[in-house]
């Protein structure tokens, strides 16, 4: 049975079993009458050809309250997207699969380029903003979903808890966050969750002294999933990182324009896989090498804003102190798992806890050489002040790739 915890800081919505998926669905149903709901699936062409979306898609099929499904569809060739298309052809809901490679698609970006508002890092950061801006450009959605194409452990329950606490009228909620436990294949995953950000926020609290926005953050228990809803009102000024940085720069933007009391935390199912990524020891640009350091930017960035001084200083001591709050963390992560009868490697822990330190100092020297650095993605409001048109622009670019390669 689960607890019914709250932490005083955001609301966190329990699932204590007593409700099915399908009474649930009913209600989003007739919410979604007047309170219409979208979702947005950023995927890589690599994911059509991998064993978890074909049982998203399955999943979805059952799904009645939802008004529109996007697919950002990335690093896709014509033919590539002409097999995306027929392949989400099976979601019965009305649905559209934007080709981000698309010639037409490339102009609009060249459009932003040129009005100095880009070059924007693709990655799922620019797919998921530019499957927002085309929900805001349709502007007949009240609520917008958004979760990856790779969970391998998905059911539709997953959505509908989700959704629930932002569709539901009677409900203050504009942002829900999804949680869970990471668990899967008899062992305790998400190391990055477990080794680097919240090792990070105790560190931080201890170096730099008591924030808000800390408390705010160490309240969410999943802060790295990327399952969350929200009322599209918030799209317009929402400031998201094109790196790995998303999930936090969301959680970042809720507390910047959100009041406590319209954020919420949603238990969404009892244990989850995806794709994992490798450590990458070697290489500081890709795997969870490169994600531990596009967090920790986005971390500094946000307490730089509320006007948090950073030195090199800061950051050795900063770095001792994740460290050590790091190894303490693990005895507790491993005697869970022990108890639970799951595995931990404690020496590959270790490891990833001393690249994560690594990347701690690496991140605040970035930080510090390039004060000026804006990562942020223009909010949509920016975008339609410097060209009114790009947005209208990009439905047509969209609707004329559907119609050339049916």
């Amino acid at each position: 049975m689960a607890d019914f915890h709250q932490n005083g800081n955001i609301a966190t919505i329990h699932n204590l079993r007593t409700r099915s998926t399908e009474d649930m669905s009913r209600e989003l149903a007739s919410f979604a009458t007047v309170r219409k709901i979208s979702l947005v699936l950023p995927s890589l062409y690599s994911e059509l050809e991998g064993d978890a979306l074909p049982n998203i898609l399955a999943e979805l099929s059952q799904v009645p309250y939802l008004h529109r499904i996007v697919i950002g569809l990335d690093r896709a060739s014509e033919d590539q997207y002409r097999h995306a298309r027929q392949f989400f052809s099976v979601l019965p809901q009305n649905h559209v699969v934007i080709w981000n490679d698309s010639p037409r698609m490339q102009a609009i970006h060249k459009r932003l380029e040129d009005l100095g508002l880009g070059p924007i890092e693709p990655g799922k950061g620019k797919n998921v903003w530019g499957c927002l801006g085309f929900l805001i450009a349709c502007a007949d959605s009240s609520v917008v979903a958004i979760h990856d194409c790779d969970i391998v452990t998905y059911h539709r329950d997953m959505l509908a808890r989700m959704v629930y606490p932002v569709a539901n009228p009677t409900f203050p909620y504009q942002l829900s966050k999804g949680y869970y436990a990471r668990v899967g294949a008899n062992k305790i995953n998400g190391r990055v969750s477990r080794m680097l950000v919240s090792p990070l926020l105790i560190a931080l609290k201890r170096t730099i002294g008591d924030r808000d926005y800390l408390d705010y953050l160490r309240a969410f228990r999943y802060p790295l999933s990327g399952e969350m809803a929200m009322r599209t009102t918030a799209l317009p000024d929402l400031r998201i990182p094109s790196d790995w940085g998303l999930e936090i720069g969301v959680l970042s933007e809720a507390w910047r324009n959100m009041a406590p009391k319209s954020v919420c935390q949603v238990e969404i199912a009892d244990s989850y896989d995806h794709k994992h990524q490798d450590l990458s020891q070697e290489d500081k640009t890709q795997g969870l090498s490169r994600m531990s350091i596009d967090i920790c930017k986005a971390v500094f960035r946000k307490l730089a804003a509320d006007g948090t001084v950073f030195t090199e200083e800061v950051f050795r001591t900063l770095k001792a102190t994740y460290y050590r709050s790091a190894l303490d963390l693990l005895d507790c992560y491993y005697n869970d798992a022990k108890a639970n009868g799951l595995f931990i490697d404690r020496h590959q822990e270790e490891i990833a806890a001393e690249l994560f330190a690594e990347n701690i100092i690496e991140a605040g020297q970035a930080f510090l050489a390039n004060p000026h650095e804006t990562p942020f993605i223009p909010t949509w409001n920016r975008v339609h002040a410097a060209d009114p048109d790009l947005m209208s622009d990009m439905l047509k670019a969209v609707a004329e790739d559907l119609k050339e390669f049916a």
